[in-house]
């Protein structure tokens, strides 16, 4: 969908088909960057178009300059040559209506001369069936080029989507990354600004992490991460966002939700990675439980994503500071948010 959206955009807005420009339109249709979507948003507006020097400075500013993977390139060039296919095949077919017409049109001047007679009508006749036959071949052979190409780009479709997850996925958690969850986090914020509808953001933090990674090794410390990651995604519902953003931070945005619903979601994170008994592996030996701070930040009219998220971030620190193993939202006041358990 994102694919052919893209591709139409492309074409509309009349950019160079080239695979720059393909990932900054897939980009855009698939909301993947805000800041790059209100800059095409900007210039289409006012100019109309998006010009190759645009496509390339939208590419360098908001794609980070760096080089499509050899996979995406792949892809995006193979759905641009079975675009090029496509439009080749039209011309022909195009052209080949076109003839098709013109002999109808002298074959029917024949037929109205006055001086026409049987025989020279069979031969029309004759003709009219050989070019009518003609066409139909060429019609199918086109149909059958069509649907191949269809089922390419398909495929091609599908392996840039893939590719797409996979950039958007922490690859030792399997929930989303940092890029995943700031985009995220700037679409809610965005929505909630013009909606009016509520959005809260927690955010949370492994408790004494770096001294457990010290005394047990990075491996079991990779457990306790994905141990973390596994709890949140059985305690939210699936099309909640959540993401690991830092070392042993984590996020997660709640759109449409309130602060007492926000802290029941925090707080059945919190008790159940701290009702998980940790076990090494390769040893079976007990390392005990961990726990984590929470922060619960609530969307206020001019909040940004920055804003929203520092403030998540000094609910969490403000946890960690008041023994740990607790959640802290912003709507307690700061004199007694050491006594929130």
């Amino acid at each position: 969908m994102f694919g052919q959206r893209a591709m139409e955009l492309m074409k509309a807005y009349r950019s160079s088909a080239t695979p720059r420009s393909y990932a900054v339109w897939y980009t855009y249709v698939a909301g993947l960057n805000p800041q790059l979507t209100e800059t095409v948003k900007r210039i289409t507006a006012e100019h109309g178009a998006l010009s190759d020097n645009a496509v390339d400075q939208l590419f360098e500013t908001y794609l980070d300059g760096r080089r499509l993977s050899s996979e995406t390139e792949r892809a995006s060039n193979g759905v641009l040559a079975e675009i090029e296919q496509i439009m080749e095949m039209l011309d022909t077919a195009l052209g080949s209506t076109a003839r098709y017409g013109a002999s109808l049109q002298a074959f029917s001047q024949d037929l109205a001369a006055p001086a026409v007679n049987r025989a020279r009508v069979r031969e029309i006749i004759s003709s009219l069936v050989v070019t009518t036959r003609d066409v139909a071949a060429n019609n199918r052979t086109l149909e059958a080029r069509m649907r191949e190409s269809r089922n390419e780009i398909e495929t091609l479709r599908e392996t840039l989507e893939a590719v797409r997850v996979e950039s958007l996925t922490d690859p030792l958690t399997g929930i989303g990354n940092r890029k995943h969850f700031e985009e995220m986090l700037h679409k809610a914020v965005d929505h909630s600004a013009v909606q009016g509808q509520p959005l809260c953001l927690v955010v949370l933090d492994i408790d004494h992490f770096k001294r457990f990674n010290d005394l047990y090794g990075h491996l079991t410390g990779d457990q306790v991460l994905r141990l973390v990651a596994m709890t949140m995604r059985e305690s939210v519902e699936t099309r909640t966002t959540i993401a690991r953003f830092g070392g042993e931070e984590f996020g997660i945005i709640l759109p449409d939700c309130d602060r007492a619903s926000a802290r029941e979601v925090a707080e059945k994170v919190r008790t159940s990675v701290m009702g998980r008994e940790l076990v090494k592996r390769s040893t079976g030996e007990s390392l005990g439980r961990i726990t984590i701070s929470v922060g619960v930040a609530i969307y206020r009219r001019g909040d940004t994503a920055v804003s929203l998220l520092e403030r998540a971030d000094h609910c969490m620190f403000t946890a960690k500071r008041s023994g740990r193993n607790r959640v802290v939202d912003d709507g307690v006041p700061a004199d007694t948010m050491h006594d929130v358990a």
